[in-house]
């Protein structure tokens, strides 16, 4: 009994780590694509918030030459953020705020590290994680 309660243990201990290490799979691209092309489709809200707005000006000025326009993310530069993994019980606005200052090691996916965003301020990244939120939430993912 025991040893089939340890066994269970490892198993899933095991697959827990697989899921967290493996890349995300839903609403992909075929890696066949091309670089630069997007990995997943986004669904562009109709209206947005003032604050949205202005994140998606920022976003635009300071993200999507790596993570594509409206955060689809691109085949072989950078993830998209509208994905589940970046949903806000994962990956809280304070681990956007650290990776566009620090950047962060890869963890997810196989892009490699992302540097800092050179010249981004607290006052760009707020209203940037309103509009990636907003995108998020419009594509169900929150």
């Amino acid at each position: 009994m025991k040893k089939a309660v340890v066994l269970v243990i490892i198993l899933g201990a095991l697959y827990a780590g697989y899921t967290y290490v493996s890349p995300p799979k839903a609403k992909t691209t075929q890696h066949t694509e091309a670089k630069g092309s997007a990995i997943v489709d986004v669904i562009v809200p109709d209206t947005l918030t003032p604050i949205e707005a202005i994140g998606k000006v920022a976003f635009n000025a300071k993200c999507a030459s790596c993570h594509g326009p409206n955060a689809h993310g691109q085949q072989d530069v950078a993830p998209p953020l509208i994905h589940k993994i970046y949903e806000p019980n994962h990956h809280g606005d304070l681990a956007f705020e650290r990776a566009a200052i620090l950047g962060v090691k890869a963890h997810h996916w196989p892009f490699g590290n992302m540097p800092p965003i050179e010249g981004i301020t607290q006052a760009d990244i707020t209203p940037i994680i309103a509009y990636v939120r907003r995108l998020q939430r419009e594509n169900g993912i929150l």
